[in-house]
């Protein structure tokens, strides 16, 4: 009987330090609250891009195309080089041309002698007939046989200056300073006169030309806007951004040179063109980027980051900070994307503070500790923003 008490007690015991032993482990399991980074959300005023596709062209891009036919002879540049205005590009072979220089030659002294020849009879028949030595008829014939030795003469002129001309289109000579490109014939080619006979392009470096389209509806839209009295977009044409293929931002700001004089009833677009200072030759002819221009102003509304919104079916949500560091989430209807950040049309208010989340663990009503960081739209990456 003894031995009965003792096991029930001992096995009371047992139980009674199982059940102390599991409330210390739950003690020790309970989850501290979450570090979540907070921002405030900023109330500014806001220049919103449009983003268009664009291409490149030079300051000038010369093609250099052969004015006579013949064989290429020599190419007397580097190819990718910057070429000198008046520099020897080609040469082609002159010899059929010479020879027609050389004919041309001897025709006009044919001509000559002819001329001599009748101007001296006519210097002759004139005094004859004034005494009546010789008939009218006779002057007439000599003065019409020195009239058509002149004009065959002039003819003979002419064809040796053009066969001249055409001798010197054999040497062909760079019409700007440029960078010059691949060429497209090699010696020994033979090429013919034709604007779908390009022998290379030269292209002045200077200032880059970037030319892109704007649908109509957002042409007649900017237009109006921009018409209005006192237009918050006044000036915007000369600030415009560039964005390059690898998502770089081009260090220098251009300028909206001009605006196609129609629109194009094929694309529904009309075509504008911007001016980039291109000081270190990055932007070559043939590049597509991106040109940013401000198309609207905003003033005084919310911003917040991307990252900080949650979407999920169409439905845009935030975490905001709420009291006793509680989460409360909060439906919310984003406007315009600006840089990395969104425009609030409704669902938050100045002074709000909300949850930069990133992580899975956040819900409504959840405890966590507020890490204050500062944000501005562009940022990168806010974790790594100032503390406060």
């Amino acid at each position: 009987m003894n031995a009965l008490i003792k096991f029930k007690s001992l096995f009371i015991l047992l139980l009674l330090s199982a059940v102390f032993t599991s409330c210390k482990k739950e003690e020790v399991k309970e989850i501290k609250p979450l570090e979540v980074s907070v921002i405030e959300v900023l109330q500014q005023d806001v220049r919103l891009e449009s983003e268009y596709t664009g291409q490149t062209f030079g300051q000038s891009d010369i093609q250099i195309n052969p004015r006579v036919d013949g064989v290429i002879e020599s190419l007397n540049f580097k190819e990718g080089s910057i070429v000198k205005k008046g520099e020897l590009l080609y040469t082609i072979n002159p010899l059929q041309i010479q020879t027609r220089v050389s004919q041309a030659q001897g025709a006009l002294a044919e001509s000559q002698a002819s001329l001599s020849k009748t101007k001296s009879d006519l210097n002759m028949v004139e005094p004859l007939a004034k005494i009546n030595a010789l008939s009218q008829r006779e002057l007439i014939a000599a003065k019409e046989a020195y009239n058509a030795s002149l004009a065959r003469m002039r003819a003979s002129s002419a064809s040796l200056e053009n066969a001249r001309i055409e001798l010197s289109y054999c040497k062909i000579t760079a019409p700007i300073t440029g960078l010059i490109g691949i060429s497209k014939v090699r010696i020994g080619d033979y090429v013919r006169p034709g604007a779908l006979s390009v022998l290379n392009t030269i292209s002045d470096m200077g200032d880059a030309r970037v030319r892109f389209t704007v649908s109509e509806q957002e042409f007649l839209r900017i237009f109006r806007e921009f018409n209005k009295k006192d237009s918050s977009l006044k000036g915007v044409g000369e600030s415009v951004t560039l964005k390059l293929s690898d998502d770089s931002i081009y260090p220098q700001v251009g300028k909206i040179s001009f605006a196609d004089r129609q629109i194009d009833p094929s694309t529904g677009a009309i075509t504008f063109e911007a001016v980039f200072a291109n000081p270190d030759k990055l932007l070559r002819p043939g590049q597509y980027v991106k040109i940013g221009v401000v198309s609207d102003v905003r003033k005084n509304v919310i911003v917040i980051p991307q990252r900080a919104v949650i979407e999920m079916q169409g439905i845009y949500q935030v975490y905001v900070l709420g009291a006793n560091n509680k989460l409360e989430m909060r439906i919310i209807t984003p406007g315009p994307s600006f840089k990395d950040s969104y425009v609030i049309e409704d669902g938050l208010k100045a002074g709000d503070r909300i949850a930069l989340g990133g992580s899975k663990l956040l819900e409504n009503g959840s405890l966590i500790v507020p890490k204050t960081v500062n944000w501005q739209p562009g940022q990168a990456d806010a974790n790594t923003a100032q503390i406060k």
